[in-house]
């Protein structure tokens, strides 16, 4: 799915079923859901008036299966952007009290191939670019991956699922997983170029809430293990400056919890990094995604395709410490004939800005 196109404000979403356009579909919406977040797949819920002349006849519109079919790709548009890319998993029938009958359809993106997909297994010298690279090619998806880190001894992946597994391989490299088609994405958080994109309160950006929480912070985060060849325990820590990079307009929250607080350490000791530099990279990972939920935010947009998991906004208008960029979390494109199309999301970022004087 494209992920950068101009701001959007259609009267109605567009469907596509089959790889064809579907206006009967466009005309007879009482209500749309598409969401995504980090930690799973998009996922999309529409429903449709079910009650019509159909052939001459008046009777139910979508019962005989030609159109609406389990597996069928199923397209959601805003304008000319694509804001779900998916197949059909379920039909609902509904027989409200008083009112014409109704049909929802439920669809999920081709990540749910990897996670009805529950494996044991290990890779042996690969490093996670690899790894994810082969279990794309398993489900027959083009990876396009860059993702640091270097090759390891060996991998495992213990009891489960493909989804599970390989965004926990990307999280260890501090990326960033999307399908895009039929394209799946690994990329460096630092290496994303999208286009800047500006909401501000009381124009495209209706409103917001954003809370700044010390609870779950770190001032540092320690991760250890084991090297099997040296016969010998590695260990490395992450400290603020590991997330310094993305904190230029403001203070971190581990600088804050440091502050207001003092020191509180942290041991990841689910993981077992075999040499020294795959324990850096753990504790690195940890502590910046520990960081990054700092500031977590709640808003609501004009519709707006641009606002994907993963994407970058600047948010103005909100003052001095809570104004500036955030990562996207979690996104969702909603429609219903009296509130017509809006964006809901979720954002967050390590830092808050500095009071004013």
């Amino acid at each position: 799915m494209a992920r950068d196109h101009s701001a959007i404000a259609s009267a109605r979403p567009g469907f596509r079923v089959g790889g064809e356009d579907q206006p009967r579909l466009d005309a007879g919406l009482l209500r749309l859901v598409c969401g995504e977040t980090e930690v799973g797949l998009a996922h999309c819920e529409a429903e449709f008036g079910n009650w019509g002349d159909q052939n001459g006849r008046t009777g139910f519109l979508w019962f005989d299966r030609r159109l609406l079919e389990f597996g069928r790709d199923f397209v959601v548009r805003i304008g000319s952007a694509t804001v779900f890319d998916g197949r059909l998993m379920a039909l609902d029938a509904r027989f409200p009290a008083q009112s014409p009958p109704t049909l929802a359809v439920r669809a999920e993106d081709r990540l749910q191939d990897l996670r009805m997909t529950r494996r044991t297994r290990s890779f042996e010298r690969m490093s996670d670019a690899a790894v994810v690279s082969q279990v794309a090619r398993d489900h027959g998806l083009t990876p396009q991956v860059d993702l640091a880190g270097a090759e390891q001894d060996v991998v495992v992946q213990l009891n489960q699922s493909d989804l599970a597994f390989v965004r926990a391989r990307t999280l260890a490299a501090d990326g960033e997983l999307w399908l895009e088609g039929q394209t799946l994405h690994a990329t460096r958080r630092a290496s994303r170029n999208d286009a800047q994109l500006e909401l501000a309160l009381g124009a495209r950006l209706r409103s917001f809430e954003v809370c700044a929480d010390l609870a779950h912070q770190r001032t540092a985060v320690r991760c250890t293990g084991w090297d099997v060849t040296r016969k010998q325990a590695v260990a490395a820590e992450a400290a603020a400056s590991a997330i310094s990079s993305e904190s230029s307009g403001g203070t971190s929250g581990p600088d804050v919890l440091r502050q207001a607080l003092g020191e509180r350490k942290d041991t990841v000791a689910h993981t077992v990094p075999s040499d020294d530099g795959a324990a850096r990279g753990c504790a690195e990972a940890h502590l910046r995604a520990t960081a990054r939920r700092f500031l977590r935010g709640r808003g609501l947009a004009d519709a707006d395709a641009r606002i994907r998991v993963g994407r970058r906004i600047t948010l103005q208008g909100l003052g001095p410490l809570f104004s500036g960029a955030y990562g996207v979390v979690e996104v969702c494109h909603r429609f219903d004939p009296t509130h017509g199309l809006w964006t809901e999301f979720v954002v967050e970022r390590p830092w808050i800005g500095n009071a004013s004087s």
